[in-house]
């Protein structure tokens, strides 16, 4: 058996599943990486949680200190009654915000995908000078992305009656949770049917979709929001990088184009898939994200 040891080996980066307590609610997330290094944060969509960045987190850990977390209802964070607990996207960012400052971060760059949007807005709006950048993927911030996937959605905002409220479980199937993986898609063989079980599975735990009800029903205070949002990125004019997938029935493509009018220096990426582009493009996108924050992101 040969001794050499010439022959260099690059470390595999660690990625630790751990829980915090945070206002008596057990939040999951995802670490790697030294927190000596720039800060990079990752916020989950819907149906999924921080597995959705499982894959990216390892691509990022060498270089960056990486945190995923759960919001309650999602992955492994706790799931507390709804009579104790809202269901919003202002508490969502209220919890992330405090596990933060919990680990000690105080600056970050943001991954913002899907309901992760506008927690990330939340967070930049109370938080402006904290984010050193942002990397948009299929996150809202503008009247013209909401299109077709969102009209049963809004009737619900304007009447929320037990009848509209059905219109929506359609949503929190295993067909429409397939669909959000495979829609747009030329290779399906390139994304795991792991990711639709895994989420399938915590969906239909007992009074989740009465969850997702709420969260469906929240998203309505996200639109106020857009205003100010825009306002935060011409005045700050944070980094940004759009990769979107653009056949994205849920988050089109007509959500991405907006960015252009108030961020002057955009990288600007649509990305030929679907909902969930990392799934089946993390070959593109990973390396436009780690030369993005090698040349706009510092600590």
């Amino acid at each position: 058996m040969s001794n050499d040891k010439s022959t260099p080996t690059q470390q595999m980066p660690v990625t630790h599943h751990r829980y915090a307590q945070i206002d008596g609610i057990k939040i999951f997330y995802r670490e790697a990486g030294s927190k000596d290094k720039p800060c990079v944060l990752l916020l989950h969509g819907f149906p999924t949680s921080s597995h959705m960045f499982r894959n990216l987190i390892p691509a990022l850990a060498d270089s960056y200190y990486v945190v995923a977390p759960d919001y309650p209802g999602y992955g492994q964070s706790d799931m507390p009654d709804r009579k104790s607990f809202t269901y919003s996207f202002d508490r969502y960012a209220e919890l992330v915000d405090q596990l933060l400052s919990k680990l000690g971060i105080k600056r970050y760059a943001m991954y913002v995908m899907d309901y992760g949007a506008p927690v990330g807005w939340r967070l930049a709006l109370k938080h402006p000078d904290q984010v050193t950048g942002l990397i948009v993927q299929n996150g809202n911030a503008y009247d013209e992305g909401l299109k077709e996937f969102w009209d049963p959605i809004k009737k619900y905002w304007s009447e929320r009656t037990d009848e509209n409220a059905k219109a929506l479980l359609k949503l929190f199937t295993l067909e429409t949770t397939k669909f959000q993986y495979t829609d747009g898609v030329d290779d399906v063989t390139r994304v795991s049917p792991d990711n639709w079980v895994h989420d399938q599975a915590l969906l239909d735990r007992p009074g989740n979709s009465d969850i997702q009800l709420d969260m469906m029903y929240d998203y309505r205070t996200n639109l106020p929001l857009y205003p100010k949002v825009q306002e935060y990125l011409r005045k700050h004019q944070p980094p940004t990088l759009i990769v979107w997938g653009e056949r994205d029935f849920i988050f089109p493509a007509d959500g991405a184009h907006p960015y252009k009018r108030d961020l002057k220096e955009l990288e600007f990426h649509l990305i030929p898939t679907g909902h969930f582009a990392l799934e089946d493009k993390a070959d593109v996108i990973v390396p436009l994200i780690r030369d993005f924050l090698a040349r706009r992101v510092t600590k």
